[in-house]
């Protein structure tokens, strides 16, 4: 059984400046009622539904939550947030720091009477969300797993984010936005992914077309039309710079963490988080997956995420 969670705030205390005037945070809880809750956090383009259930929207992780997945539904709740600004809101689209949706996810918490989460799982900015709530409110959360994120943006991916967002801007006066955020998402998707993925992948084949396209192209095409169907530019400029404006000090967390670095990461690379793990002031451990997925390794690395986030909980949340 799942249920939506609604909480409305007139006025949110939010950190780091952010101003907002009304806030309705929507939220998602899976599983067994009164298990140990683990708190699932995905990138900018996740949402509250996480695993799959008839009638609903489908979900963003279902490989890995659900019931006999690694995220096991019939021995843990399972907790999905949207991230604020959330689609078809009043008003401009601000970029709330991640100490903000922090902030939002315990006034979620402080709705169901709910003092501790056994752990949060943040992958991409939910990993830096995850890093702001345990910072913040270490008491509240018992474990921390952090998937391809680190305390600062690293600084390439600034750069390349801010292409993006010059280019939805530019969409934006033209009267195009939609088209400025597919092409936007096309350039993304070559930084998620690597260049060993994508040399495996296609053959940079012509397929047609004036001007001619080619395979590697036609791909990135899809994938930034479906994107556009789901985001909107307002929101989209708002949460990547809130990417960028994300830092934290490792020093100050001191709840214990498992850290997961890909490879190939080009926007979380194993070197920042290794610097990461240095810095964190708690018990911490790293693995690297050997993945060709890049940022996307969190997606398309089931069975060795799976395997990793199964005794993650097992082992250091003792929910099972």
């Amino acid at each position: 059984m799942a249920q939506d969670v609604d909480v409305f705030l007139d006025h949110p205390a939010l950190q780091g400046g952010d101003t907002q005037m009304g806030d309705h945070i929507r939220a998602r809880l899976y599983g067994k009622k009164d298990a140990p809750l683990i708190i699932v956090l995905g990138g900018i383009s996740a949402t509250r539904f996480i695993a799959d259930e008839a009638g609903q929207p489908a979900g963003w992780w279902p490989a890995m939550v659900g019931e006999g997945s690694p995220i096991d539904l019939r021995k843990t709740q399972v907790l999905g947030l949207d991230f604020a600004p959330q689609s078809g809101g009043d008003g401009p689209a601000t970029a709330l720091s991640t100490q903000a949706q922090a902030n939002r996810l315990r006034a979620v918490l402080d709705h169901l009477g709910i003092e501790t989460a056994a752990a949060i799982i943040g992958a991409s900015y939910g990993g830096m969300v995850a890093l702001a709530f345990a910072k913040d409110t270490p008491a509240r959360v018992g474990a921390l797993c952090v998937i391809s994120a680190t305390h600062r943006p690293f600084p390439l991916g600034v750069a390349w984010r801010g292409i993006q967002r010059r280019i939805v801007r530019l969409a934006i006066e033209a009267g195009r936005p939609e088209d400025g955020l597919a092409l936007a998402r096309e350039l993304a998707m070559t930084t998620y992914r690597s260049a060993e993925e994508f040399t495996e992948r296609f053959d940079a084949t012509p397929t047609g077309g004036n001007p001619t396209r080619f395979d590697v192209c036609d791909y990135l095409m899809a994938c930034g039309a479906k994107f556009s169907g789901s985001m909107s530019a307002e929101r989209f400029l708002a949460l990547s710079e809130s990417i960028d404006l994300h830092r934290v000090e490792p020093e100050d967390i001191k709840t214990p963490a498992l850290l997961v670095a890909s490879r190939s990461d080009q926007l979380a690379p194993p070197a920042e988080m290794q610097l990461l793990q240095s810095r964190l002031g708690g018990p911490s451990d790293l693995v690297t997956l050997d993945s060709p997925y890049g940022h996307d390794a969190f997606l398309k690395e089931t069975k060795a995420l799976g395997s990793l986030l199964s005794a993650f909980i097992n082992e250091q949340c003792h929910v099972c």
